[in-house]
């Protein structure tokens, strides 16, 4: 649920700041269309005190957490290891989790985030979690062989990008496969009843909020395109009146001194 509600902030928050510069740049639009000219004001900034940049540490410290849900994998169910990191409120910087998965041949695994590195079977995720906030992760193990394996879980934790102040994470998760799975080199689960339907929403919503954020970057692009061309657009069939009356004025007293000339001559 946490999870759900964490999505749905962020997917605000992206609209708003969507439709926020939508506003800002229609207006710039329409400024430039009515022709109005803003004088610019330089504000006579103050002098900034120099200050030195504090090094990250936590006020209060983070919870780190990998516990196995289930050992026994078969044609009806993965292998399934929770990660739960949890950055307290106190703290003013994110923790950032630093892990890597390793597994024997024949052994496949599958994680949220652990998607920069994937061969020689090892997986390798980098996670930050803001202050405040929690963040869930479901492993879930697949086998093509039966028998007796280990899986290895080792990394490391620290506060923002004091790397120094690291502090490391392991865990060896041994497992049983009963039966191969049906359908072991795909990441969805076999049965996903083995993870909470919080969970399941929070993944398919990480899924999608990646399309709607390169369509509202598209749209974004598209109408300050569209609102260049017509301010282009309105610039050409100004500068168009303008020569257009220009030259009828100059046919018209041409035609007047000479009709004048004409009349003095008679």
């Amino acid at each position: 649920m946490i999870g759900s509600n964490k999505n749905k902030i962020l997917l605000l928050s992206i609209l708003s700041i969507f439709i926020l510069i939508v506003m800002s740049t229609m207006v710039m639009a329409e400024d430039t269309q009515n022709n109005v000219t803003q004088s610019a004001v330089t504000d006579k900034q103050p002098t900034s005190i120099p200050t030195t940049a504090k090094e990250g540490k936590f006020r209060a410290g983070p919870t780190v957490r990998i516990r196995p849900l289930n050992d026994m994998i078969n044609k009806s169910a993965d292998g399934i290891i929770e990660l739960y990191f949890d950055n307290p409120s106190l703290n003013d910087i994110p923790l950032t989790v630093d892990a890597h998965i390793s597994v024997p041949s024949g052994i496949h695994v599958y994680g949220q985030g652990f998607g920069q590195a994937d061969a020689a079977g090892i997986v390798y995720g980098v996670f930050s979690v803001p202050p405040g906030t929690v963040r869930t992760i479901y492993v879930n193990i697949k086998a093509e062989k039966t028998g007796d394996f280990y899986t290895q879980f080792s990394g490391t934790y620290y506060p923002g990008e004091n790397k120094d102040a690291y502090q490391p994470i392991s865990l060896t998760y041994p497992f049983t496969v009963y039966e191969p799975s049906p359908d072991p080199k795909s990441a969805k689960l076999t049965n996903s009843e083995q993870i909470p339907e919080s969970a399941r929403s929070s993944n398919i919503m990480d899924k999608i909020l990646p399309g709607i954020i390169i369509a509202l970057v598209a749209g974004l692009i598209g109408l300050i395109y569209k609102i260049y061309e017509i301010r282009y657009a309105h610039k050409l069939q100004t500068e168009s009146k303008t020569t257009k009356t220009r030259t009828i004025e100059g046919t018209v007293t041409e035609h007047e001194t000479t009709e004048t000339k004409t009349e003095e001559k008679k």
